[in-house]
């Protein structure tokens, strides 16, 4: 069969298209993919800070070009047998390769919303339905909070003996400790509390981990506790993180380590 020289110009210029269309440019020879804008592009756009554009395009591919000058530099220049570059080279192909094992994990074993709305629902009842208005006098000695209580039962304030507290944070501001709920508590410390008339004080200390307390209950009120929706990617998070840990564990139970 004989081309015509039009005829020739087609059949050429339709093998062509399909190689230039996946070239995004070419630097001393060497070429971009258009792939690795594309994947590029996908990851700034992820951050939701930007969104795809013919300008946020022409932007990232002006960053490959530039980012392919420099990679050829330093390889002309041998850096690349640099046993430092070596080294990092190595430890970011380790952490891709994890990253990448663990979302093909996920994939084959995602948290279902039934497990998001159970791990929801069991905080929520932890947290319970009243959030509590505290004050505290925290002290090292069991002693000097009783010293303390005798003081409150013969008329001193509250505000100024909490000056003496260990609690730094509180001290200053009269042992105030503002709204919350007892799932932040120590136990004996909740329970304490949840026996407290609205301006009563502890009249025993309360023995905590961090010392003794006086506890001083100024109100409540109907915790304000976030719907589903709010909390969601926070809960979906925690129990792939939960997923991925258990998943880790059970490979290296498998493992022969010597």
């Amino acid at each position: 069969m004989t081309f015509k020289p039009a005829h020739l110009l087609v059949v050429l210029l339709a093998t062509a298209l399909p190689a230039m269309a996946q070239t995004l440019a070419t630097v001393n020879g060497k070429t971009i993919p258009t792939s690795r804008l594309e994947t590029l592009v996908k990851q700034v756009t992820a951050q939701g800070q930007q969104q795809d554009s013919p300008q946020l395009r022409a932007m990232l591919r002006q960053e490959l070009i530039n980012r392919e000058v420099l990679i050829q530099e330093a390889e002309k220049s041998g850096l690349a047998n640099n046993a430092e570059v070596k080294q990092a080279i190595e430890a970011s192909r380790q952490s891709i390769l994890v990253r990448a094992l663990m979302i093909e994990q996920l994939k084959k074993s995602p948290v279902s919303d039934a497990e998001v709305q159970a791990e929801y629902d069991k905080l929520k009842a932890q947290a319970g339905d009243k959030e509590y208005h505290l004050y505290h006098i925290l002290l090292e000695k069991e002693d000097e909070a009783k010293a303390i209580i005798s003081k409150l039962k013969a008329g001193a304030k509250f505000e100024e003996l909490a000056k003496q507290s260990k609690d730094a944070g509180s001290a200053s501001k009269g042992g105030d400790l503002d709204w919350s709920t007892p799932n932040n508590w120590d136990p004996t410390f909740a329970t304490a509390v949840k026996a407290l008339q609205k301006g009563q004080f502890t009249e025993t200390p309360v023995k905590s981990q961090a010392g003794f307390h006086i506890i001083k209950l100024d109100d409540t009120r109907t915790a304000k506790f976030p719907t589903m929706e709010e909390v969601k990617p926070q809960f979906v998070e925690g129990l792939q993180q939960q997923r991925v840990q258990a998943y880790q564990q059970t490979l290296i139970k498998k493992a022969k380590i010597q």
